[in-house]
Order: C-alpha cells, then structure tokens, then sequence
C-alpha cells in the first residue's frame, strides 16, 4: 500500500519494489516447481511444521550446504563423476528412467535431500526405508558382463562419496557463506549419518578421509558409451525451455570446471582452465546468485 503522505517519488519506489518482489516470487515458484514438483510446496511447508526431533540441529554444516543454491551445480557434477563406475552407471542407464523423466528424478532426489536433512527424524527415517526398498529391486547386468545391486555396499558407497565430495566442493566454490575445515569435516560427518541409514559400510567422516576414499576408487572408474552419453544428455540436450538453456549451460559448465582432469578425460570432456577462471566461474556465480535470490522470499514491507 502507498504510505498516507508520501510524495509521488515515494509511491512510485513502492510500486517499483512491488513489482520487483512479485517478478522474484514468480520466477522463485517456477524454479521450486521446477526443482520439487508440483507437490514441492506442500512438501516444504511439512518439513518445516513437522514438530519433533530432526536428525540435524539448526546450526549443522550440513543445513548450510544443502540448503544453498551452490547444490544445482553440485548435483550435476555428482552425476557426471557417479557415471564414471560401470555398474553404477549400469543400474542408472536400466532402472532409472533419467531420459525418459529426468525432472521426475530430480524432484524425488531434492525431496530425499530436504526431508533428510531438515525434517523431522521419523519422516527422514521413512524416506531412507523407501530408498532402499527401491535399492532391493534394482539389479541386472552391466554391458561387460559383470552382475550389479543398487544395494552393493561397495556401490552404495561410490554414490555417497561422489554426492559427498561434489556438494562440498561446490559449496567451496561458489556457496554463500564458506565453510571453514572444521566445517567442512562436519558436513561430511553429517552426511555419513544419511549413508550409514542408507547402507554405506563406515562411511567417511572427514574430508581428507572423503578424498582418500575417492582415491580408492580411482582403478574401477572408467569411460563407457553409456557415462558419455548420459554425460551428453546432461550437459548438451536437457530438456528445458529455450529461456533456460543459457543458465543452465552456466551452471553445467561450472560443474564440469570442478571436476579432476582423471574424471573428465574418460567423459570427453575438455579442459579450459584459463576460460573457466575468467569467464565459467563469474558467470556461474552470478547465475548461482541470481537463483538464491529469487528463491529467498522479499522482505517484508510495512504498509501505513
């Protein structure tokens, strides 16, 4: 409302603003559905009334990284380095339906991700149980022969760790408020909670831990057809309305930028080092910026 007594320089800023605040809450609602589904609201409004334990304080790294908007970056780069185990990417190419419903895919993830780290402890419990319900019945055989179990111990923990370590390093690079390492030892604690529910044998707890585990990896990992072609489909030929490609390929670009040279060659995927420094990682932390500001509400505005 205009304030009584203003000057018309004064109504004018406060319809401006306005006006601003109802472009930010539109493009907010699109992003969200975009992200959680058209259940995504009611979802978020459960989360947040749910009285009861949570699985995570207020104050846990934890809360800060996934719930920051440097997660649309990490997400992708998990994808890409997951892809890189053929019997990971065996079980994503039969089972997962990501071509066919990648949106329905991510909204199912984001969901599991909110309800696990901000709902209440009994909901986030019921989330893990359907996760691996779901696990159980997804087996079958990869291209080379080998027999693969989305329920493998050793499977399940390639996929923690390669969330792990791309939600962290994407909050490192472009996350709002930094994480020191005492923090940053504690997001990864706080996400061996999730995948010791989930399956994963001794999870790592710190960040060196969380490299040398990946390390370990580093002999089983190889470039299929299937981790490029998913990579292609990812990068190159999502499906997005034309207004959306051009952040988007910003935001997949910097996921690509904070992968290892050893994970990108295997997909084909270049290495710009002097462009991505000038030019990918400006623009994704604006695009970044941008999404964070859109998704947080305007303040409220007094009316007299």
């Amino acid at each position: 409302m205009h304030a009584a007594g203003a000057s018309p320089a004064d109504n004018e800023l406060v319809g401006v603003q306005a006006a601003a605040d109802s472009v930010r809450r539109r493009i907010g609602a699109s992003i969200f559905e975009r992200v959680a589904g058209s259940e995504g609201p009611a979802r978020r409004r459960a989360i947040r009334g749910a009285g009861g334990e949570r699985w995570f304080a207020e104050d846990r790294p934890i809360r800060r990284v996934h719930g920051d908007s440097s997660m649309f970056v990490g997400g992708i780069r998990a994808v890409l380095l997951q892809s890189l185990h053929p019997l990971a990417m065996a079980g994503v190419a039969g089972h997962s339906g990501y071509r066919g419903d990648p949106w329905g895919r991510l909204q199912r993830t984001s969901y599991f991700l909110a309800v696990t780290t901000f709902g209440q402890a009994g909901d986030a419990q019921a989330a893990i149980e359907r996760v691996k319900a779901i696990h159980k019945r997804v087996t079958g055989t990869a291209p080379d022969g080998r027999p693969y179990a989305a329920s493998d111990p050793h499977l399940l923990t390639w996929i923690h760790i390669a969330e792990a370590d791309s939600f962290l390093r994407a909050h490192t690079r472009f996350g709002a408020q930094s994480l020191d390492q005492a923090g940053r030892d504690g997001y990864v604690a706080d996400l061996a909670r999730i995948g010791a529910e989930l399956g994963v044998p001794d999870p790592p707890r710190t960040e060196a831990e969380l490299t040398d585990r990946i390390s370990q990896y580093r002999t089983e990992l190889h470039g299929t057809a299937e981790a490029r072609s998913a990579a292609r489909f990812l990068l190159l030929k999502p499906p997005l309305p034309v207004i959306a490609r051009a952040p988007y390929g910003v935001l997949a670009a910097a996921a690509t930028s904070l992968l290892p040279g050893w994970a990108r060659r295997p997909l084909y995927l270049p290495q710009l080092p002097l462009t991505e420094t000038a030019l990918v990682r400006p623009a994704a932390h604006a695009v970044i910026h941008g999404i964070r500001w859109a998704l947080t509400p305007p303040p409220a505005t007094e009316a007299s």
